[in-house]
């Protein structure tokens, strides 16, 4: 009876693989969640080395996140139909400038840095002297003055 058991167990194995397996398989390849965490579980899709960008798709809805280089969530807005809304998340979430609610330009004589270039979304990020960051997201053709912002973008 034990040889059959033992020869049973990798025959059962295998097959349990193989059913887990076709189950596995048509899951999808990446699955992003976590935002407005430190570390989601998503691509890093920055174009800078000095800050992380994460998106995150559902229901026709983009969310786009960024945190510093420690994780910390800086800020977040959603995009859908060329219309966007910041989110309520991140140490700079009041400092998130869109073409539906634009902020001030910045009083910095730093220049904004992209971040993040999908074609259609852009968004900038411009340090401020007292440690936070203005996060401009706009359209990407907006490349002048007074696209999201009211400040120059590189």
């Amino acid at each position: 009876m034990r040889t059959t058991i033992k020869h049973l167990l990798p025959i059962t194995a295998l097959a349990l693989a193989s059913i887990c397996g076709t189950a596995w398989a048509q899951q999808p390849a990446t699955v992003s969640t976590g935002l407005g965490q430190a570390w989601p579980n998503a691509p890093d899709v920055s174009s800078s080395p000095r800050w992380h960008v994460y998106v995150f798709n559902r229901d026709g809805v983009r969310y786009i996140q960024v945190n510093d280089l420690n994780g910390k969530v800086r800020g977040a807005f959603a995009v859908a139909g060329g219309q966007y809304l910041s989110l309520p998340i991140g140490s700079d979430a009041q400092y998130v400038s869109t073409p539906q609610q634009r902020l001030t330009a910045p009083a910095s004589s730093a220049p904004a840095e992209t971040v993040y270039n999908d074609g259609a979304v852009n968004v900038t990020l411009t340090p401020q002297a007292n440690g936070q960051v203005q996060m401009n997201a706009m359209d990407s053709e907006c490349t002048g003055l007074d696209c999201s912002g009211g400040g120059r973008v590189n």
